[in-house]
């Protein structure tokens, strides 16, 4: 690689912590580990390629400036669940925005592919969702209440059982990260086949209104975690097949620590929705205004913290 290229490619990141040193900022003692290791990594990576160059010049001024700070903060803050989800996640997670964005969009072009299906192929729902869910809702409908279905088990068991299962398919999409990234993809479009068909289901039957405002009390945070898992799987394959100036492995290792990372932030929320699930989408005789407001506020949640406030976070740390 050319200087020139090689100084574009990561003069951002060097921006960033030159930033971070000079102001003081406070971040997470791992993840300033983290830049240090990466500075050190592109120092090398100049004496090996632009020998006696600037570029080499300036990175080793910058590791000797960090050298004495890294020592300094890594004895581990009293805080350190706090700055995990303050600090440290959130500015992990605005440099995989890319990840994410792919995430997001295999899953809305597959969940529109499985609608598309359902409306054109009349035996397209029942090979998805299967004969008996179908002919359990068509039961359900005809008896004049098409969500039932969210009535048949006590709070709790439903609650337990819904987020197990729904965290079980978020460790499926991050660990299929390792086939390379096919995997994750497989998941985010099996999902979202398996919701634009279900979600047709209920519009053909003239259910789309009492669906949505029932579905998505859970599903908005539910729906957004698994796609945020699939940003995990694909941490995880970027770190197999583009190890930058890192060694493969090194790389590797990185992607599977930021991959587990951006797992771990899905937690709460999938506790959360499981409970939304288990013990609140059941009251399907709730006024519509009281849906339309957790969904809002879901969604809300959901786009502030893995959205907006990384990218204000970063925004102030550069300034």
């Amino acid at each position: 690689m050319r200087e020139a290229a090689f100084v574009k490619q990561n003069k951002d990141k060097w921006a960033v912590f030159e930033n971070v040193l000079s102001k003081k900022t406070e971040i997470a003692p791992d993840l300033l580990s983290d830049l240090y290791i990466e500075i050190t990594d592109h120092l090398s990576y100049a004496k090996t390629f632009y020998s006696g160059s600037n570029t080499e010049f300036y990175l080793n001024g910058l590791a000797s400036q960090a050298h004495g700070q890294i020592y300094k903060t890594k004895k581990e803050s009293k805080n350190r669940i706090i700055n995990f989800w303050k600090t440290e996640f959130p500015t992990l997670f605005y440099y995989h925005r890319r990840e994410f964005l792919i995430a997001f969009l295999v899953f809305g072009f597959f969940t529109a592919v499985g609608a598309f299906s359902a409306a054109n192929e009349g035996d397209f729902v029942r090979s998805i969702l299967g004969d008996s869910y179908v002919n359990m809702t068509l039961e359900n409908i005809a008896n004049d209440d098409p969500m039932a279905v969210y009535k048949q088990q006590g709070e709790f068991n439903m609650f337990l059982g819904i987020t197990i299962n729904n965290i079980t398919v978020a460790i499926y999409a991050f660990a299929y990260g390792i086939l390379l990234g096919i995997g994750t993809l497989y998941i985010m479009l099996r999902n979202g086949i398996m919701l634009g068909s279900f979600q047709y289901f209920f519009f053909d039957k003239g259910l789309g209104w009492e669906s949505m405002r029932t579905i998505w009390i859970h599903g908005t945070i539910e729906i957004a975690v698994i796609i945020i898992a699939g940003c995990a799987g694909l941490v995880l394959a970027n770190g197999i097949l583009f190890p930058g100036t890192y060694t493969r492995l090194e790389s590797f290792k990185r992607g599977v620590i930021n991959g587990l990372k951006i797992m771990l932030s899905t937690v709460p929320f999938f506790i959360i929705a499981g409970f939304l699930e288990g013990f609140v989408t059941r009251h399907t005789e709730m006024p519509d205004w009281l849906a339309i407001f957790i969904i809002l506020a879901s969604l809300a949640l959901i786009v502030f913290y893995y959205i907006i406030y990384p990218h204000q976070l970063h925004k102030k740390t550069i300034e």
